[in-house]
């Protein structure tokens, strides 16, 4: 006896259609995060499928980071529903970089799209709750004798409260993604740079025109900040922190020329 709401399995790539129906439940009983789906045995009963078709669904789905299985019995076993998408945005993201299907040049312009618009609509809102986590993170990043590991988890704690003071928690997903999957470069970046004074200084430009609620300079201290960043990309020669830094006067014109150059 099925089940109703579930149907018998008719396909070679079984698990595939395992997934479909996964994905039709979720849609039709409006299940959340938290919830959780019928044990592999009962799937496997329902669906008239082996539990092996079931298991590789679940994996799948896992690797998504849709679902997060617990091994056992009782109550806590089995696969409940959460919400990670950027997780499996990483993944796929950093396999596409190893492949050379993506280039470095590809992600931070896609970073700077993302973030330059999370800038000026966080701006628009004066940056709400996430001012106190932008703060913070620059605190922290002005400690003496900080190695680059440290100081790229402080920068990719601000740059990630600017995405969230968007309120799109879409782009909040790939902006994680992005700075995951490239955390090793930023590292080697932070390490070339040596002296990181113009980064911090670009990061206390880029609150304050936040905070002031200036949507146009939040977008233009976003794109330089880019290039101070990555002048290895953009062919703009690299900041020793030197000279005032703080404003928008004379850097975001040779951000802006720098970021519209042809690749």
């Amino acid at each position: 006896m099925i089940e109703d709401g579930w149907r018998p399995v008719r396909r070679t790539r079984t698990f595939e259609e395992v997934l479909a129906q996964i994905e039709r439940r979720i849609e039709a009983d409006g299940l959340t995060p938290g919830d959780r789906l019928p044990g592999e045995r009962q799937l496997a009963e329902q669906l008239q499928v082996s539990r092996a078709s079931v298991r590789e669904a679940l994996r799948v789905l896992e690797t998504l980071g849709v679902v997060s299985s617990n091994v056992g019995r009782g109550a806590d076993a089995g696969a409940v529903l959460t919400a990670r998408p950027g997780s499996a945005l990483t993944d796929l993201l950093r396999l596409h970089l190893r492949l050379s299907s993506l280039s470095m040049r590809d992600i931070i312009d896609t970073r700077l799209m993302v973030e330059r618009w999370s800038a000026e609509h966080a701006a628009r809102h004066g940056g709400g709750a996430e001012l106190g986590p932008m703060e913070r993170a620059l605190e922290r990043m002005e400690r003496p004798g900080l190695r680059a590991e440290e100081f790229v988890e402080d920068d990719t704690a601000f740059h990630l409260a600017i995405v969230r003071a968007s309120g799109n928690r879409l782009l909040v997903a790939v902006m994680e993604a992005l700075r995951e999957s490239v955390r090793r470069y930023a590292v080697d970046a932070i390490v070339r740079l040596g002296d990181t004074a113009i980064l911090r200084a670009d990061h206390r430009r880029i609150h304050e025109a936040i905070k002031a609620g200036d949507a146009a300079e939040a977008g233009r201290a976003v794109a330089d900040h880019l290039v101070h960043a990555y002048p290895e990309l953009f062919g703009a020669p690299s900041g020793d922190g030197s000279g005032d830094t703080s404003g928008a006067a004379g850097a975001a014109p040779h951000g802006a020329a720098a970021l519209d150059r042809p690749h």
